[in-house]
């Protein structure tokens, strides 16, 4: 294959698999190669055994990170600091992308970032939605009142009063409270409780403060 053609098959594509590829190659074994020659002359990023996108200035838009993390580890999405950011809960850039999987955890470092999974059981991976994280680009991203609560199961401490108000939150109108106190008792989880109390009680001063002259 040509990398002419390489380009107009994925151009539109943020990453792209090695399958899409070889489906129906006759000799599989020598696209995998020219993928590797093209790896290392720079005109595509290995993200995975299998996994790549176009590097610039091949590729047409750059991969949102959230879209990386969907297609490195499969079934999961993005939660906690990651987020929260997202959704405008917490001041910080978080420099790592955080996710959610039903495998075992693991972390990735790529060209494009890193990337780290925490295992939660069936029950819990729940509280996701496919959003429109850049224009085109879509991926499995949590609500706010589950990544939140995704960050306080995942975080040794995570309920203390003293951890949340670090967390410095804002826009605390795009936070659900009943819908975060509603997951903590699907987690049926004692801390998760006693965080959506403090949370609560959070919200509450922020909001008196906020409002006052």
């Amino acid at each position: 294959m040509e990398f002419d053609r390489l380009v107009r098959l994925v151009g539109d594509l943020p990453v792209f698999e090695s399958s899409l590829l070889l489906a129906g190659q006759a000799h599989p074994g020598q696209t995998q190669l020219q993928l590797s020659r093209w790896a290392a002359a720079g005109k595509i990023l290995r993200l995975r055994r299998g996994l790549y996108a176009l590097a610039p200035p091949y590729q047409k838009t750059a991969p949102h990170p959230f879209v990386v993390a969907n297609h490195l580890v499969r079934a999961s999405y993005v939660s906690a600091q990651s987020a929260l950011a997202h959704h405008g809960l917490i001041p910080e850039t978080v420099p790592v992308t955080v996710s959610i999987t039903g495998q075992r955890p693991s972390r990735h470092r790529t060209p494009l970032g890193r990337y780290v999974y925490h295992h939660l059981q069936a029950a819990h991976r729940r509280g996701y939605q496919r959003l429109e994280v850049s224009p085109g680009q879509w991926a499995f991203v949590a609500a706010p009142a589950k990544a939140l609560l995704d960050l306080v199961y995942l975080t040794p401490g995570g309920d203390a009063p003293a951890y949340l108000a670090e967390l410095r939150l804002q826009n605390w109108d795009l936070l659900d409270l009943a819908e975060l106190r509603r997951e903590a008792e699907r987690f049926a989880s004692p801390k998760l409780l006693r965080a959506s109390k403090a949370l609560a009680a959070l919200a509450e001063a922020g909001v008196s403060e906020f409002a006052a002259p």
